[in-house]
């Protein structure tokens, strides 16, 4: 039976960091099934799945620890179980762009949670242009259940938008419907 291990590792960011990881999960027999890596400011940020038998988890799980005090990384782990995706009609990505403001990412995220909508990814961040002013970008994913109505939907995030004076621009893309 596979198991799963999510491990998240942040510290200063150096050359190797990523390197030693994978080669840690790769002598613990563990296999690398999904991982993101982010820098916020010189911080470095790794987010990975792990899968294996039970004693390879365990083994990742015994020797992470003295591998982040050698790296001075904080780790955190913890068990999961396999992603098991669910049915949506529809997918879309959405950016707001605009004057960085604060609350952006507290008012869009409580739009979706008012409506139940699953938030797939997010990716926020803000510039400075030359003259001085800050912009701010939002990039998000957004799974579509059967029953929302796309249009009006689509409408309601255009509003949502002008009433933050964002710009927005939405794609469609395809969902994840099974047979049954």
């Amino acid at each position: 039976m596979t198991n799963f291990l999510v491990v998240t590792a942040m510290g200063v960011d150096r050359p190797g960091l990523v390197s030693k990881l994978a080669r840690l999960a790769s002598d613990c027999e563990c296999d690398i099934v999904d991982s993101r890596m982010a820098l916020f400011g010189n911080e470095f940020t790794l987010i990975m799945m792990l899968s294996g038998s039970w004693p390879s988890i365990t083994k990742m799980e015994s020797l992470l620890p003295s591998l982040s005090v050698e790296l001075e990384l904080m780790t955190v782990m913890k068990r999961t179980s396999k992603h098991t995706p669910q049915n949506y009609q529809s997918r879309l990505e959405v950016q707001f762009t605009g004057k960085d403001q604060r609350g952006t990412i507290k008012r869009i995220t409580q739009f979706l949670a008012d409506r139940s909508l699953d938030l797939a990814a997010v990716r926020s961040y803000s510039e400075e242009l030359p003259n001085g002013e800050q912009t701010q970008n939002v990039s998000m994913t957004i799974n579509i259940p059967e029953k929302v109505e796309l249009e009006k939907l689509e409408k309601s995030i255009y509003q949502l938008s002008q009433e933050m004076a964002l710009d927005c621009n939405i794609k469609r893309m395809q969902g994840t419907l099974q047979q049954r």
